[in-house]
């Protein structure tokens, strides 16, 4: 029988039915035992009259269950307005413990404002019991589902590509190396290779969300050496607005849908706001952006800043796009070459065709055209100083393949930014340099 969930119990007054969930609280009085019993979806008072000889073995059963425990009851569903837990109490005729908690809890998991996030990442499967916790993946679960809806609806298809494989995909100072029988093998940076395979193969459409591997010894806020990604590539393009355009319709949908959804939610508890974006989200080329910064701002980008935007310059680039377009999203374009990837298409000045996307101070999203013809392509990886490791790549784009692009989003940074929590909390397990278990 199919679990009944504790937000649809007002389908089931004076019936007989079994629920199940977790002990989270028991009070014994004189007369009467209330168990407040909790589940994914809400909470349910359990009232046991301890003075109706019919429940001695019910009250012997309540008197001796421990909090967190999981139980099955079966009983009778009342409305009764003086209970003020939703109005309405179950009436036990069976109690079954399930699963006994056995100890007392290393953390106390309804407040977790004095707990240290390490301890709580120590205890991750309780720390998780904390609703707000609990929201954050129900919300993530349910934006990457609207994400894949709007592909979906326009024909596109899911894969699923190798994450061992024979040469970087990305640079090759980044890579975890894992014996592979007797010789090495990389953990996948991302499945941009197998996604441009996928075009050369004719599939048009399609997008992957999977693991992704960085071997960055950083440790900040928003980065993990694992974190899974949202990739995207789809063929017959004609330039990379093509690629803007479908990521704003992605996300402009998937906020919509969060906010509708879980926007009081998100409210109550992270106190934030969800701002669903108006299109077309503002575009500006990275040097015209540094005039601007400058101007306004006196922000001067100078060094290894001059190839890409640092942290301080996400942050002037969200302030510029509120308050010159009232956006929380900017798009950034016209990247000079040296420091981007070698499979992106390049125009007739040297810069990429492609763009970042920032979002609320945060870069989210890298994408591009990207370089479809073998020539050019052979040429700029050798630029890079890759040629031997990546000539099966290479050998995608021999026999023919169509104009293409694509983009990746990081699901635990969008859930970071959505709900402005660090990524430790972003992830279900979080993995960095200094953590690898649970």
């Amino acid at each position: 029988m199919e679990k009944i969930k504790f937000s649809e119990l007002e389908n089931y007054f004076d019936k007989e039915i079994e629920v199940s969930g977790f002990i989270e609280n028991i009070r014994v009085l004189q007369y009467v035992i209330f168990i407040v019993l909790k589940d994914k979806y809400g909470k349910l008072q359990v009232t046991i009259e301890k003075e109706d000889e019919n429940n001695s073995k019910l009250v012997e059963i309540a008197s001796n269950l421990t909090l967190d425990s999981t139980v099955k009851i079966k009983g009778i569903l009342k409305q009764n307005p003086k209970v003020k837990l939703n109005g309405m109490e179950l009436i036990p005729s069976c109690i079954e413990v399930t699963s006994k908690s056995l100890e007392e809890l290393p953390i106390n998991y309804k407040d977790l404002a004095n707990t240290l996030i390490d301890t709580r990442l120590d205890n991750r499967m309780l720390d998780l019991r904390n609703e707000r916790n609990n929201y954050i993946f129900r919300i993530q679960s349910d934006l990457i589902r609207n994400l894949r809806d709007t592909l979906y609806n326009k024909d596109f298809m899911e894969i699923h590509t190798p994450k061992l494989i024979g040469a970087a995909s990305e640079s090759g100072s980044e890579v975890f190396e894992v014996k592979y029988f007797e010789r090495l093998a990389y953990l996948a940076q991302s499945p941009q290779f197998y996604k441009q395979m996928a075009m050369a193969s004719g599939f048009e459409k399609i997008f992957e969300v999977g693991p992704v591997f960085r071997a960055e010894n950083s440790n900040t806020n928003r980065h993990a050496t694992e974190f899974t990604s949202f990739d995207v590539e789809f063929s017959y393009i004609n330039s990379f607005s093509d690629v803007m355009d479908l990521e704003e319709e992605m996300i402009t949908n998937g906020l919509a849908f969060i906010k509708e959804k879980y926007g009081d939610k998100i409210k109550e508890l992270f106190n934030v706001d969800v701002v669903v974006p108006t299109r077309p989200f503002p575009r500006v080329k990275l040097n015209d952006l540094y005039k601007e910064l400058e101007s306004l701002y006196g922000y001067k980008a100078e060094g290894e800043d001059l190839y890409d935007l640092s942290s301080e310059g996400e942050k002037l680039a969200a302030r510029y796009a509120m308050d010159k377009y009232n956006s929380e999203f900017i798009f950034i374009t016209g990247y000079p070459a040296e420091k981007r990837a070698f499979y992106h298409m390049r125009d007739d000045d040297g810069l990429l065709n492609g763009y970042d996307l920032i979002w609320k101070g945060t870069e989210i999203t890298t994408g591009a055209q990207r370089e479809h013809r073998y020539e050019v392509l052979k040429r700029q990886a050798e630029e890079k100083g890759l040629k031997e490791d990546i000539k099966f790549y290479l050998d995608f784009f021999k026999y023919g393949c169509p104009p293409h692009g694509g983009f990746g989003l990081g699901v635990d940074r969008l859930t970071l930014v959505l709900l402005e929590i660090p990524v430790k909390e972003a992830m279900f397990i979080f993995r960095g340099p200094n953590r690898l278990n649970p």
